[in-house]
């Protein structure tokens, strides 16, 4: 008896001492799973840099006056009629009447995106012809021709030009697409006049025209709109001044000389971009968060 109760109380020692270790190792690590959280955030995209630009305008320039020298009684042409009565006041005239009308241009530039709000270009752009015509008359009452009025004439040409600026703009921020801006510009003109027809009762006579670099400046406002993410429609209103300068050359009276113009015009283009997304051009996307690997433990 005594020995199977020694048999029976080392078989449980054993079964107490094994039980611990058999179940350490078949223990299970417990998953603990971090909940989904839905954390939206603004996807970040480069923008900028280098664009170039295209544009059309329709203009209206406002020549600011013209004057021209005289040089005092001079010979008059075998077919002017009465020699006496073809004379120069002497001095400086200015044109009774002076107008230009209006015409188109079209230009190009390149520039550079600094930030969000702030860009510059350089731009180039051409005039195309604008018709001129003024007249003048004689103060002194002499009459053309032996006619009974004062000698008048009545005078033609052709205005165009190359304008140069470097420009700065600030955009104001992005609403829908759409960008809003003002800038400014500076730089220099050439303007081209052609042969200016003066016409005096019937007998024509031809200045040369005259040609020359002015400085020119401009102050801008508009609006830009997002056609893609790299491509925009721009279009505004630009003042433009250029100075003035010679308008034509001698040729009995002259030379003469315009005081330069303040022009309107109404502005067209598209604005390409090769840095990034264009300005105003791209809106955040929102995504979901995701969460990190499940954590095991023990």
């Amino acid at each position: 008896m005594s020995y199977l109760f020694r048999k029976t109380s080392l078989a449980v020692i054993i079964a107490g001492g094994v039980s611990p270790v058999l179940a350490a190792d078949l223990d299970i690590p417990m998953v603990i799973e971090e909940p989904a959280i839905v954390q939206p955030y603004a996807e970040v995209r480069e923008f900028g840099g280098w664009y170039i630009r295209g544009d059309v305008d329709y203009h209206k320039s406002k020549i600011r006056g013209t004057e021209y020298f005289t040089y005092g009684a001079e010979p008059c042409p075998d077919d002017c009629g009465d020699p006496d009565a073809w004379t120069g006041v002497g001095g400086t005239k200015s044109f009774d009447t002076a107008a230009l009308k209006s015409s188109f241009s079209l230009g190009a530039g390149v520039g550079y995106q600094a930030n969000r709000y702030f860009r510059t270009d350089l731009t180039l752009d051409y005039w195309f012809k604008s018709k001129f015509r003024g007249g003048t008359s004689d103060e002194g009452g002499y009459s053309c021709g032996g006619g009974d009025g004062p000698c008048e004439s009545v005078d033609r040409s052709k205005m165009s030009a190359l304008l140069l600026l470097a420009n700065a703009y600030v955009d104001l921020g992005t609403w829908n697409g759409i960008t809003p801006y003002v800038g400014a510009g500076i730089g220099g003109a050439h303007v081209k006049w052609g042969d200016l027809i003066n016409d005096i009762g019937g007998y024509e006579q031809r200045h040369k025209g005259a040609k020359s670099w002015r400085f020119a400046y401009a102050l801008m406002a508009g609006a830009s709109y997002c056609l893609t993410d790299r491509t925009v429609l721009d279009a505004g209103y630009r003042f433009s001044r250029i100075e003035g300068g010679r308008m034509f050359e001698k040729n009995g009276a002259g030379p003469g000389f315009d005081k330069g113009f303040n022009t309107h015009e109404v502005r067209a283009g598209l604005r390409y971009s090769f840095g990034g997304s264009a300005n105003g051009c791209y809106e955040p996307q929102t995504v979901a968060y995701e969460p990190p690997a499940p954590i095991y433990t023990k």
